[in-house]
């Protein structure tokens, strides 16, 4: 019998079996989260080296192998200003804020239209919207480029405004409809019922509530109307260039001024980083409001 007794704690012996799915189970996340920090720098690399370069002389930034250790310098900078970076980026920002306005005022009661109060060509009115972003741009550039010669506004910044607001409205009303769609019916019938005009109620019940998604959708448009560079080098030269066909001076016969690129590539950036820090808040709930969708 104490032979017996002595024995029975040994029974208990599968507890490190047990323990193996806990640590496993600790594993995942941990290798999930490494890998989510080497994608984020392998792709932000790039931008960093940019950086790096714009803060080097012509002779370390083509230096072969790499300068990793170089003593800083503004001189890059100060030549992109004394090549005239000023009316360039006025432009963009002039062509990117207005027709940015533009989309907005036009997408949202267009919006609000389709999802509210759907018709049954509904559907049939978002794929013509959407099918104006599959033609190719390289295709309507001739015909585009008649006209606004006809018309007088070749090198005109309102040519570019326009051709940008045309360029983001379907993407814009198809987001900001799947906004609209995230609003509950009850509030509009509970605005109705109090006597709220259809605009007082899309003024003051609606758009506060969709916000992010505004502010999501904004930002969607000035990122791909500031990068924009088929248009603006092909029908602006001296007056209306923006900041892309800025850096195309940079690109000569001579070479590449990868130094200098890279000074004026990182200014021209940093006004859309700017608006997407900012916005980073709002962004993440327009998206998570239903833009994924």
């Amino acid at each position: 019998m104490a032979t017996t007794t002595e024995r029975q704690p040994a029974t208990a012996a599968p507890a490190p079996a047990e323990r193996e799915p806990r640590r496993s189970s600790r594993t995942g996340p941990v290798l999930l989260t490494t890998l989510t920090w080497i994608l984020g720098i392998g792709f932000f690399f790039p931008v960093l080296w940019m950086i790096l370069t714009a803060f080097k002389t012509e002779g370390d930034a083509q230096s072969s192998p790499p300068t990793f250790v170089f003593t800083p310098t503004f001189e890059q900078f100060r030549t992109v200003f004394d090549a005239g970076i000023g009316p360039y980026l006025a432009n963009s920002l002039g062509a990117t804020v207005i027709s940015t306005v533009l989309v907005l005022l036009l997408a949202t009661p267009a919006a609000f239209a389709l999802s509210m109060r759907p018709v049954e060509k509904t559907q049939d009115v978002l794929f013509f919207f959407i099918s104006t972003k599959m033609l190719p741009v390289v295709a309507a550039i001739v015909p585009i480029y008649v006209v606004v010669n006809n018309v007088g506004l070749l090198d005109n910044i309102w040519t570019l405004i326009v051709l940008y607001t045309a360029m983001n409205l379907p993407i814009a009303v198809w987001m900001m409809r799947s906004f609209f769609l995230e609003v509950p019916s009850e509030l509009l019938e509970a605005a109705s019922m109090d006597g709220a005009s259809l605009a007082r109620t899309l003024r003051e019940v609606v758009l506060p509530i969709i916000s992010p998604g505004i502010f999501a959708t904004a930002l969607i448009c000035v990122i791909f109307s500031w990068n924009e560079f088929f248009f603006a080098v092909n029908l602006t030269s001296a007056n209306a260039g923006t900041m892309p066909t800025f850096l195309v001076q940079f690109v000569t016969s001579q070479g590449l001024y990868f130094a200098q690129l890279s000074a004026a590539a990182t200014l021209a950036a940093l006004p859309v980083i700017l608006a997407g820090w900012v916005a980073q808040n709002k962004l993440v709930q327009g998206l998570s409001f239903g833009a994924v969708k």
